[in-house]
């Protein structure tokens, strides 16, 4: 149900204007496999068996020590869990498996290049590369526990074997998308305080050798401008003996890992054992104001934690083969490619390049041939391949049990096509809802036991108690129609424990706004705030909205982007759209729309005409967008994200920003021709905004 029209909303209200969505039911032969297909399941999570419900999760890794303690509370928020417990998070993702499962494939490597070999990765030659390079570490680099390693890598097979030979010896490791430019990994190495740089010369995208290691020595520049000196810069080839850069190697400083590890052949390094609140990584947010927040996650309770949603909520089994279509530069990748299905002995698909090259039917041919029946991806890319290739996955002859969409909330349009088309309609799909501080999933269904609705996330994952309140702290009631803020009322073994270096921050970011008392050492008092938008229908499943400040507030009307998109995605033609505030006189803010159609349909006024009509459809006359702007593509990250501050500052003559990481910068001085032309053609004169202003548009969709 609506707020009544005129309504002055809180802060922390979204006005909501969904429409519920039919649900959907697993198929009997998904049920007849799943991990989780007892009901008995969801009472064991109950809140009246917490904290000890997760010992459910613990009791999945082999440990050197038990733990005497599953959470300690006393310093809360700085939660511990399974305090007391010792072990190894490499040992748990490798060495475990070995004596049933050595000759099964661990990770299999799809390199973009069609005309280049798959590379299979048995556990057994896992262990060997990890125990080798770990060794390197240890002895060339003279890393030991609690020391920080930075990597910049993209999806090669190296970066699993950095990351498990760095947990081998308790050294935390701190991946940079390979994406990011080499200031911002030099800014990521100061803060952690790395010495060692582990990085490639090249790898492939979009059909081309890419030239990664110049991004070294921005790195290193950047991290000595901020007081921290790399020692080494260990440097992976990816053509064995053929350096695939223009940039000179530095004598002294940095290393051909491939010529190094000649020495360390055969050599085997026993695992450290690890307390259980021991960290193992540094992901950092990709924020691109103050300082980076390095999240920090622990051994005992993230992996734990990584191993039980993977098994329950993904379904993964050890004979499944897996594939997450994410990057491992994101947290989904340290999840849910390397620690979460490594943990489970199963088969992890890393496929180097982009999903769409060199057409779209590129990730239905490599299903198709390796036989993946679990598929993982986001809703960017799925948008994208729908957009792209709507009738290629009829093309293929994959079938997948299970798909999974992470990392932003999924238009139910989109969802459909997802369903329908990928899936076959014979998959279940798990909407998972999450962020790198979580280390895992909050919010999504049990595939066996919870209907799918499009759209909707489903209710709080085995053991998590979602909560949505205003912004005075009151509860927003399910089926009331009103949204808030998401919070999660208890803590949970995958949590970040800190902010790298910033307890304060950590404590005033995600507590600080409705903490009871902050003397408490009672959890009950520190509910996490997710900084997202949500609302709650009457049968407990949850509806993301988007980050809190991706809001429009016209006439005091607060309207989530995500409800303004997925109205105009129910239109046949259009393939994308992003919503973003214009500064109006009169209503304060108002929506303009930017829309890119499917390929081969030419640009009409009557597709606008439709995008309007939709909204209006689907949401009311007071979100009807001031322009629809029908563009050739939007501006994107090199993940597939739109970067809605790029044309946000563009509808509002405003300075777009920094846009050199983009994949295609080009397209935005097409797109500022296009806009501004026309709003100049109508008399629209700019005028210079205020610093406030400012400040709204070029943080919008910037979440941190």
């Amino acid at each position: 149900m609506a707020p009544e029209t005129g309504a002055q909303l809180s802060e922390a209200q979204i006005a909501v204007h969904w429409r519920e969505e039919r649900t959907y039911r697993p198929p009997a032969a998904f049920v007849a496999q799943a991990n989780a297909a007892d009901p008995g399941i969801l009472e064991r999570f109950g809140e009246e068996h917490f904290p000890d419900c997760f010992n459910e999760y613990a009791d999945l890794l082999s440990w050197d020590t038990r733990w005497h303690t599953v959470l300690d509370a006393g310093n809360a928020p700085f939660w511990k869990w399974f305090t007391g417990g010792r072990l190894n998070a490499c040992y748990n993702c490798v060495d475990r498996h070995l004596p049933t499962g050595r000759n099964k494939a661990a990770l299999i490597w799809v390199p973009e290049p069609e005309d280049q070999a798959t590379e299979t990765i048995t556990y057994q030659e896992l262990y060997r590369r990890v125990n080798e390079f770990a060794a390197l570490l240890r002895e060339f680099c003279g890393l030991e526990a609690g020391d920080r390693v930075t990597f910049h890598l993209p999806m090669v097979p190296e970066l699993p074997v950095a990351m498990l030979a760095c947990a081998r010896l308790g050294v935390i490791h701190s991946e940079v998308f390979g994406g990011f430019s080499g200031a911002a990994c030099g800014d990521r190495i100061a803060d952690s305080a790395s010495r060692v740089l582990v990085t490639v010369d090249g790898y492939y995208r979009g059909g081309s050798l890419v030239d990664h290691k110049a991004k070294a020595d921005e790195a290193v520049e950047a991290a000595r401008r901020n007081g921290r000196e790399i020692e080494k810069v260990l440097v992976w080839r990816r053509h064995p003996g053929r350096y695939a850069s223009r940039t000179p190697m530095v004598l002294g400083r940095d290393f051909f890992v491939d010529d190094l590890l000649g020495g360390y052949r055969g050599r085997s390094v026993p695992p450290v054992s690890m307390p259980a609140e021991a960290p193992l990584f540094l992901m950092y947010t990709s924020g691109t104001t103050g300082r980076p927040k390095g999240c920090q996650h622990s051994t005992g309770g993230y992996l734990a934690y990584a191993a039980g949603t993977a098994r329950y909520h993904l379904d993964i089994h050890p004979e499944d083969t897996y594939w997450c279509a994410a990057d491992i530069g994101w947290i989904t990748g340290h999840s849910y490619i390397v620690y979460g299905p490594l943990a489970l002995g199963t088969t992890s698909v890393l496929y180097e390049g982009m999903p769409t090259h060199p057409d779209a039917g590129r990730c239905w041919r490599i299903a198709e041939r390796l036989g993946v029946d679990i598929f993982q991806t986001a809703p960017t890319t799925i948008r994208m391949l729908r957009k792209l290739g709507p009738h290629e996955p009829a093309r293929y002859h994959h079938r997948f049990k299970l798909m999974t969409t992470v990392g932003e909330p999924i238009e139910p349009e989109v969802w459909r096509w997802y369903h329908d088309e990928v899936g076959k309609g014979q998959a279940v799909i798990v909407d998972t809802w999450w962020m790198t501080e979580t280390g895992g999933i909050l919010g999504t269904t049990l595939p066996a036991l919870q209907p799918m609705k499009p759209g909707s996330c489903g209710p709080g994952a085995l053991g998590i108690l979602p909560v949505i309140y205003d912004e005075d702290g009151a509860v927003v009631e399910a089926g009331s129609g009103r949204a808030g803020n998401i919070c999660i009322r208890n803590p949970w073994p995958g949590v970040l424990q800190t902010i790298w270096g910033q307890p304060e921050r950590f404590v005033d970011v995600y507590y600080g706004r409705y903490c009871r008392d902050p003397g408490s050492k009672d959890w009950h008092d520190w509910p996490f705030l997710c900084g997202d938008g949500a609302v709650q229908a009457s049968d407990g499943y949850f509806r993301i909205l988007g980050r809190i400040d991706d809001v429009i507030n016209v006439a005091g009307h607060r309207l989530g982007t995500k409800e303004l998109e997925s109205a105009a995605l129910t239109v046949e033609e259009v393939a994308e759209a992003a919503a973003v505030p214009a500064v109006d006189e009169v209503r304060g803010r108002v929506v303009e729309m930017y829309v890119a159609l499917k390929p081969g349909l030419s640009p009409s006024p009557e597709s606008g005409q439709k995008v309007t009509a939709a909204i209006e459809r689907e949401i009311g006359k007071l979100a009807r967008p001031a322009h629809v702007w029908i563009v050739p593509d939007m501006p994107k990250t090199r993940s597939g994200k739109i970067m809605r501050r790029v044309i946000a500052g563009i509808s509002n003559f405003a300075d777009v920003g920094d846009i050199s990481t983009l994949a295609n910068p080009e397209i935005v001085d097409d797109i500022r021709h296009r806009v501004q032309s026309a709003k100049l053609a109508r008399g629209e004169v700019p005028r210079e905004l205020t610093a406030q202003e400012a400040e709204e548009i070029g943080d919008f969709g910037k979440a941190e």
